[in-house]
């Protein structure tokens, strides 16, 4: 390897997902030169392998389903059946069929420069990139480098013939160009539920195995029950208690045998492993700035990685563990982009709490939503969570097929919605929705809980009749007692 050429830039972002790729623009916005770093295609996870494919699997299963449920459109779609080609060929034009030449000329037209390899610190300011003919390049920054670099799945590494399986991550799973006949999903996360979700609906045989008792664990109790229940009926074989002891697969391309924890054998063709994320920092140069490989990045409100001495180096993105969601990424990387703007300028950071250099959000009113059917949409604390922290609350719940709009929306509408209520600031701070087309509702909430807007206030912010929307009159009747 030789070292053949440097440049310097005012900022360097590693990583051009959503994530890098709005930092850059915010510090380009700013009037500092940046450049992007990235190895694989500029759009990152989301956009080939994640948010953007998998909703776009998901979505036609969605639409038939709601066709299905209102009388009139019920006898016009009849039992027809989703064409899978159709699906795949809609997914495959969501990614770009996996190139990046719109994005790159994004970044062009936005003024940022792209270098193409992998990049690690070096030191100080300084980034070298090996990239792809071997060629040494090295950066250096003015002000900051930011690492964006995302995270990645884990798989567990003690059991038996997993890696001779071949078994799928989220990539497979979203970019896989046939539909398997018999697909095993191990977790009960959000990838699982969403991946058995889809290729039930494009034909496969599900069985989805899941180590605890509940799906989505991390929400409200019923969210996990509702889609469990949805999963049944769309007849996916959903198995609690249960985990993969070993897998035997003799050939790449044949069938995966699955031995269980009940000592059950297990035969599928595909087998996708949803167990949880890591970091991508096991390569990039850590040890350079004091810091450990492979450990997710320590950071402050304005996104600083702590432990690094001279405000130089942040993380945004998955990469902090904040917030796993490509829009909480997207928030960061403007928070990111404003802090170094103005360090860069000599001001003062403003890190209060809502404050401009703040990513107040993350702990306090990161939304999400499963795209399963029931939808399930979230906000802010659960009950649980908020009783841990010892506020003093209550949970406010109603069925939302009581309200005209759901009942109009669809025949026989089942869902369910829930608020938690601080009674001693008299605000929400946490809701949480399940049923058809809740993700619409989601930003309601998200404004209600960010915007931290006391009940009497939000008594006159009157929803439309007759929207699904009017869930809200309920559940403000309950916050009121």
């Amino acid at each position: 390897m030789t070292s053949s050429t440097t440049g310097e830039y005012d900022v360097i972002v590693l990583g051009a997902g959503p994530t890098g790729e709005n930092v850059a623009d915010r510090t380009v916005a700013a009037g500092l030169s940046t450049v992007i770093v990235e190895a694989e295609l500029v759009g990152g996870e989301c956009s080939y392998w994640a948010c953007m494919p998998s909703k776009a699997l998901l979505r036609p299963a969605a639409a038939l389903d709601d066709a299905r449920a209102v009388g009139g459109a019920r006898q016009a779609v009849g039992d027809g059946r989703l064409d899978a080609a159709a699906v795949l060929a809609r997914r495959d034009s969501f990614t770009s069929h996996w190139k990046d030449d719109g994005q790159v000329q994004w970044l062009r037209d936005t003024g940022i420069e792209l270098v193409r390899g992998h990049g690690r610190l070096a030191g100080v300011r300084t980034v070298t990139v090996e990239e792809e003919d071997g060629t040494e390049r090295v950066l250096t920054a003015r002000h900051a480098v930011v690492v964006c670099t995302g995270s990645r799945p884990v798989l567990p590494a003690t059991v038996p013939g997993l890696a001779e399986a071949h078994p799928w991550t989220n990539r497979e799973a979203t970019g896989s160009p046939t539909v398997p006949g018999r697909l095993a999903v191990v977790g009960g996360g959000v990838v699982g539920v969403e991946m058995a979700t889809a290729w039930r609906a494009l034909g496969s045989e599900v069985v989805l195995l899941v180590r605890g008792d509940a799906l989505l664990p991390r929400m409200e109790p019923f969210a996990g029950e509702l889609v469990a229940e949805g999963l049944r009926e769309a007849g996916v074989d959903l198995r609690f208690g249960t985990e993969v002891r070993a897998l035997e697969r003799a050939d790449a391309t044949g069938p995966v045998v699955l031995t269980l924890s009940g000592g059950e054998r297990l035969t599928v063709d595909e087998v996708l492993y949803a167990t949880g994320r890591a970091p991508r920092t096991a390569d990039i140069g850590l040890e350079q700035v004091g810091l450990r490989p492979g450990n997710w990045l320590d950071v402050d409100d304005s996104c600083t990685v702590l432990g690094v001495d001279g405000e130089w180096l942040y993380a945004a993105g998955d990469v902090n563990h904040r917030a796993l969601l490509t829009h909480q990424g997207k928030y960061q990387a403007r928070i990111t982009g404003a802090a170094i703007a103005a360090r860069a300028e000599g001001r003062a950071l403003d890190t209060s709490r809502w404050g401009a250099h703040s990513a107040s959000a993350d702990l306090a009113g990161a939304p999400q939503v499963v795209f399963t059917r029931p939808e399930v949409a979230a906000v802010g604390l659960t009950l649980a969570a908020a009783e841990r922290l010892g506020l003093r609350v209550k949970a406010v719940d109603h069925e939302i097929g009581k309200v005209a709009g759901a009942s109009l929306y669809a025949d026989d509408y089942r869902g369910r919605a829930r608020v938690v209520y601080d009674l001693d600031r008299q605000v929400i701070i946490g809701a949480c929705l399940v049923g058809p087309a809740v993700a619409e509702l989601l930003h309601s909430a998200t404004v209600a809980v960010v915007g931290e807007v006391p009940i009497d206030r939000l008594w006159h912010a009157v929803p439309a009749y007759p929207t699904i929307s009017e869930v809200w009159l309920r559940l403000l009747e309950g916050c009121r007692g």
